[in-house]
């Protein structure tokens, strides 16, 4: 029988083992979702024998992973917007994952898919808490050895004393025969009539053999104290087992409601940190419990992290700026949107001639740094802020012409936008407009963004004074487009109005001597009206606002200097 069992469990071993051999393993590097602080990290998920687990690193596997997942209960679900993200789920533990491919989440989705369909153990909240290498596991495994020990050396014993039954048992049968014979041989001569005397002499003269009945007797009884004693400790080892498997099941039962207690605890917290640490798809929103200084924080910790790296792709680039070729010129005269460009330019070429006390009441300045003013006024519309900018500043060595072309011309965009993400020519309405696609980097807990513009540039005249300042203006206003409807995909749509008006001022220098940078500046009148769409806090957009909108037009004029500085002037 042992050696049956034996040969079961090397089959069943070998069967496990085959199993494991033809299960497919993943593992790699995917981003994982940590919290509102550090959104998300990279980190190394493990698929293996229906579990899926991740650790910090691979070079930490040796460690022990940070969190497990069965595949059992799992739910397994691709991301409505997102391609390249998917969600795996056990009952209210959810990771929120993302591949760096659409292929690469494909293949895993397909992997997470067929352990879960050949998974056939657990349950998914129990599951779900398992960690690996942890000292539960160790002090566990370690008490399992300790008790199957225990176990064995009882076996051992109980077989040992079982032996010795079967030896007392062939001693017993040996003395009972013995004494069988002996009575047997006495009885028959008695059957047969023949008297004491007879039946005396022949035990005398050896007919009948002789037995010490004293010896026999002693050695029956012993043998029976044996037997005996040998029962006694067979039943005090049954017992002793039976106490011991009590008290193990105690103490599993013991064991499991501390787990219950753990899980229930943990479950606890992790609904109170969802509570105030939500999902990647629910930071937005009016409903948002992310407080506001905690909402500017991510979010200027975004933009910081893009300048960054804005930077260093200034370090490392080379060459020129890579163009960007435009569809063909369509005839200006004749387009749908001309007509609205003709209209929303004049209007915006004359609010931005008009001065701050011009314009109407209510301008604060909230930015001041050397020649820049920046001056706003708090608008609401339908909550969302929508402040009206009026910045004025005073660059030198630069024309009107220069600035405007730099901030029209697509091939130079992605040089001073640092928040994008790409861009594309719709439509080339004329040789000074065109429709523009813009993508922005997402920027955590805020949707990507995303705005659909025309844009045209113009040189305008100077009827009044024609020997007054050079003037040329570049105006953007938000449109519609057939093939790109607003807020339809994983964009929120973006609103703006932005004229940039500059005039151009010459020092006229020494008599006979040309005109060079040092003669020139430019007085740059920038307006815009901006609805980032979708919902964040006002006092975040506002503070927002304050920190990038002087930025962004000192790292403007700055690259424009610096692409003009070794060129001739543009007038």
């Amino acid at each position: 029988m042992e050696i049956d069992r034996i040969k079961m469990d090397d089959h069943t071993s070998d069967e496990s083992d085959s199993e494991n051999l033809e299960r497919p393993e993943l593992q790699g590097v995917l981003h994982k979702w940590t919290n509102y602080i550090h959104g998300w990290q990279d980190r190394y998920i493990v698929l293996k024998n229906g579990t899926l687990s991740y650790y910090k690193s691979e070079q930490e596997c040796g460690y022990g992973c940070r969190g497990a997942l069965s595949l059992a209960k799992a739910t397994i679900k691709p991301h409505e917007f997102d391609e390249c993200r998917f969600d795996v789920s056990v009952n209210d533990c959810v990771w929120y994952l993302r591949a760096d491919s659409v292929e690469n989440r494909q293949q895993w989705i397909d992997a997470l898919e067929l352990y879960k369909a050949e998974s056939g153990y657990g349950t998914g909240s129990e599951n779900s808490l398992k960690r690996h290498g942890s000292t539960v596991s160790l002090q566990s495994n370690n008490y399992s050895t300790a008790s199957g020990s225990s176990f064995k050396r009882s076996s051992r014993n109980l077989r040992e004393k079982l032996a010795e039954m079967e030896t007392f048992k062939d001693i017993l049968c040996n003395q009972m025969d013995t004494l069988q014979r002996y009575f047997d041989a006495c009885v028959e001569p008695t059957s047969n009539g023949i008297n004491s005397d007879i039946k005396t002499n022949e035990i005398i003269k050896g007919s009948i053999p002789a037995v010490d009945f004293r010896g026999e007797a002693i050695t029956f009884k012993a043998t029976t104290a044996g037997v005996l004693d040998t029962l006694a400790h067979c039943i005090d080892l049954v017992v002793q087992r039976e106490e011991m498997w009590r008290k193990r099941m105690e103490r599993e039962g013991e064991r499991r409601r501390r787990s219950e207690c753990l899980a229930k605890t943990y479950f606890e917290q992790l609904q109170k940190i969802r509570n105030v640490h939500p999902g990647p798809d629910l930071e937005e929103g009016p409903h948002s419990i992310i407080a506001d200084d905690e909402f500017y924080d991510a979010v200027e910790s975004g933009l910081d992290k893009i300048e960054e790296e804005q930077e260093l792709r200034e370090r490392i680039k080379s060459g020129t700026a890579v163009p960007v070729t435009p569809p063909p010129t369509c005839p200006s005269a004749s387009h749908r949107l001309w007509p609205e460009i003709e209209q929303v330019v004049h209007q915006q070429v004359a609010w931005a001639r008009l001065g701050l006390g011009d314009s109407g009441t209510g301008w604060q300045l909230f930015a001041e740094d050397g020649e820049m003013r920046m001056y706003r006024r708090e608008e609401e519309v339908d909550g969302m802020v929508v402040d009206p900018l009026k910045a004025v500043h005073i660059v030198k060595g630069i024309t009107g012409h220069e600035v405007c072309h730099y901030f029209f011309s697509p091939q130079y965009r992605y040089d001073w936008e640092t928040t994008l993400e790409q861009m594309t020519v719709l439509e080339t309405i004329a040789d000074d407009s065109c429709l523009f696609l813009q993508t922005h980097k997402r920027i955590w807990p805020a949707s990507q963004r995303d705005v659909i513009f025309w844009s045209h540039i113009r040189h305008l005249p100077n009827d009044q004074d024609r020997d007054g300042p050079d003037i040329w203006t570049v105006v953007n206003h938000s449109t519609e487009h057939k093939d790109y409807p607003a807020n339809s995909g994983k964009c929120v749509r973006i609103f703006l109005t932005v004229c940039m008006l500059c005039q151009t001022r010459v020092i006229p220098p020494k008599e006979g001597t040309p005109i060079t940078r040092d003669n020139i500046s430019c007085k740059i009148t920038y307006c815009s009206v901006v609805n980032p769409g979708g919902w964040a806090p006002a006092s975040v957009l506002r503070a927002l606002y304050k920190r990038e909108y002087p930025k962004f037009l000192k790292r403007f004029t700055s690259y424009v200097t610096n692409q003009t500085k070794d060129k001739p002037i543009m007038f």
